[in-house]
């Protein structure tokens, strides 16, 4: 497993624990999709995943915006930590 698909199925994970409904995404239909969709408290999410060193691809760019502009709300994650960050979650523990 390389870095960026460890940092997925940690976000994964996560987000499951919190009872989202979660899509790691393989292949599809269009360049640029987000690894991971998500349904959480009835948001769309769709969270780019990238290592600490990645950077978004423009086609990447364009679906963030679009899922933005369409009343979704996405982002790039590097770590569950920006996850919890962009969706202000905050751990009880």
């Amino acid at each position: 497993m390389n870095p960026e698909q460890m940092i997925q199925t940690k976000i994964i994970q996560y987000l499951d624990s919190l009872g989202a409904y979660t899509v790691k995404t393989m292949v599809s239909n269009s360049m640029g999709v987000p690894d991971i969709l998500v349904s959480l408290d009835g948001r769309f999410i769709g969270i780019e995943v990238k290592t600490q060193k990645g950077v978004a691809s423009k086609m990447q760019e364009y679906h963030i915006n679009k899922i933005i502009s369409s009343g979704g709300y996405a982002f790039v994650a590097r770590s569950v930590e920006d996850v919890k960050r962009e969706l202000k979650i905050k751990d009880n523990k």
